[in-house]
């Protein structure tokens, strides 16, 4: 501040407040600096430069060069020598840059996150899944097919069949494709990794409609949602048969009639 600089500009330079000046200069006697440990001071137990060169040298000794430090140090003091803790170890290699796959072990990759699925105007994305459909007669049911268009929430093709097939989806969303006007448009048709879904005549179909596949990741229950949670409305309506569907007719006719 004696070359003039401003008080304000050289507080946040060396990290104080203003306040804190004032109080260090208070009756124009200056004080000095009175923070706290203004500079770390080093630890008394803290390593030298020969014990840490000791530590790197022994975990790239041909003897240890493939094991890690929880098991080093356990070697070593069966043998009767402590160098340091496994903690101080591991800290001692981060800080060399030797930490990453010491054992045999694959080395962790690199992988991609996931990409996602964006609409921002109807037949951009599409999903689709199949549910039970219960019948009157137990151990029976009826699978229905269910595509939805993510951006809209328009129920695109709806239809119900006696068994789960590659080929009724092809079937339905042909008709679907059809209907909505977008052959070759880029659709985009999410589904999870069922074997109807990764069907080659499903497939095929797709390919001939220019359709682009999307499936869930692996174990990750939750990918479908909109699917999922169409399924749980139909289900839950006050229409729904609770003692289920005599015939495959009176079903569909359900289906059409909720999709009206």
């Amino acid at each position: 501040m004696k070359n003039g600089a401003r008080k304000t500009e050289a507080c946040q330079v060396i990290g104080i407040s203003i306040r804190t000046l004032q109080r260090w200069t208070q009756r124009g006697i200056v004080f000095g600096d009175k923070r706290t440990q203004p500079r770390q001071i080093a630890p008394y137990n803290q390593l030298s430069q020969d014990e840490r060169q000791t530590i790197l040298t022994t975990c790239n000794s041909p003897e240890f060069a493939d094991l890690t430090p929880n098991l080093i140090v356990p070697t070593l003091a069966d043998r009767g020598i402590y160098l340091a803790s496994e903690s101080t170890f591991y800290r001692v290699l981060k800080s060399h840059n030797q930490l990453s796959c010491r054992t045999r072990s694959k080395p962790k990759g690199n992988y991609k996150r996931p990409h996602s699925q964006k609409a921002v105007k109807p037949n951009q994305v599409w999903t689709w899944d199949i549910s039970y459909l219960p019948s009157t007669t137990k151990g029976k049911h009826f699978y229905l097919y269910m595509i939805v268009d993510i951006f809209s929430r328009k129920i695109v093709g709806a239809d119900v069949y006696r068994q789960e097939s590659g080929d009724y989806a092809a079937e339905l969303l042909q008709r679907s494709v059809w209907s909505e006007k977008c052959i070759n448009n880029q659709l985009v048709l999410h589904s999870d990794s069922g074997g109807p879904m990764r069907s080659y005549t499903l497939l095929a179909k797709m390919q001939d409609l220019g359709v682009i596949t999307s499936y869930s990741r692996p174990r990750v229950s939750n990918d479908n949602p909109y699917s999922e949670s169409l399924f749980k409305t139909v289900k839950y309506c006050p229409q729904w048969p609770q003692e289920g569907f005599f015939c495959i007719e009176g079903a569909q006719y359900w289906v059409d009639d909720f999709v009206k």
